[in-house]
Parts: C-alpha cells; structure tokens; sequence
C-alpha cells in the first residue's frame, strides 16, 4: 500500500478534528450548578448632619481638616524671578500624583509625562478653581507652570526642596503641591 506524505497528513488532521468534536470533557460541566456566595459581613451604619457649606470664596479650616489654617506656602517674588534656592526642574521629577493646597483648599493633580501641546497632560482631581482647570504642564529652568485648555497659565511654581513646590495661581492666591 502507497500512502503519499498530503494523504497521511489530511487524514490525521480529520482523526484529531472528529476526536475532538466527540469529548466528553465539558459535558459534566453542564449539569453542576455554582455553589452560593457567602453574604458579605454587615456592620453598622451611622449617620451624622454635614456643617453647612461655606460661602463661595470664603474657607473654614474645620471642614479642610487636610488643609491647616496654619500651612505656610513661600510666594514668588514680584519680579517672577525663581527664589534663592529653588532647583533646576526636569519633567520626571514633576511627573507623578501631587496634594495641592490653594486657597485653604486640597485636592490632587496627576502629572503623567504624556505629551501634550507645548508640554504634558495634567490631570486634577476633585480641585477648587482655579485649580480644576488644569489640562498641562511644562517646566522651564527652575519654574513649573500649569496651563488652562486654552495654554493660559494658570500658576507659576517652584521647587521649595524634596518633593515640594510653591507658588501662585495667575490670580494671585498662594499654591503649593507636595507628594
């Protein structure tokens, strides 16, 4: 008997395709059920009244209990020149998640290095205005700025040491950002 190599091949393909369509393997599954989760455990619930929300541009350092009354934030001087001491600065080490404090208020920014426009994307995070409108930023020597969609700046900060920057947001209100 001649058999050629493509005749062998085909009909060892068709024994392996016809094996497989007739298992078994599966058919037990159909027939169990899954077993019942457990329910979760239940604790208790309680409630309390919120202090009232304070007037628009006003701050009660009660209710930013993150945010002391006391925080002390270096501002720029007037000229806009990077005060004594601040450090040359370099996307990755902005990149990253930061706590800012502005106005008596925190939130978080995240500053991925993902190119966008004449820098990278930003990101806040549940922040008050002016803050809530970051889309990026750059840096630029020993000055990191944050810009609106529109690429307004919205503050001007530098590197007050370790992983801390101050500054001022373009209306004037002091602005820091630590990790």
């Amino acid at each position: 008997m001649n058999f050629s190599k493509s005749g062998l091949v085909a009909v060892s393909l068709a024994a392996l395709f016809a094996g497989g369509c007739s298992t078994s393997r599966f058919s037990s599954m159909d027939d169990q059920q899954p077993a019942p989760l457990q329910p979760a455990p239940a604790g208790q619930v309680t409630s309390n009244q919120l202090p009232p929300p304070a007037a628009p541009g006003t701050t009660d350092p009660a209710q930013f209990p993150t945010a002391p009354a006391n925080t002390q934030v270096a501002s720029l001087p007037p000229d806009g020149t990077a005060p004594a001491g601040a450090a040359d600065l370099s996307a990755a080490s902005v990149a990253g998640v930061w706590n800012v404090s502005v106005a008596g208020q925190s939130c978080k920014v995240a500053t991925p290095q993902t190119k966008f426009g004449a820098g990278f994307r930003a990101g806040p995070l549940h922040c008050p205005a002016p803050i809530d409108g970051i889309k990026s930023w750059n840096v630029a020597g020993k000055q990191l700025t944050l810009y609106d969609e529109n690429g307004g700046s919205l503050a001007r900060l530098y590197s007050s040491g370790g992983s801390k920057f101050d500054g001022q947001t373009s209306s004037g209100q002091a602005i820091s950002l630590t990790r």
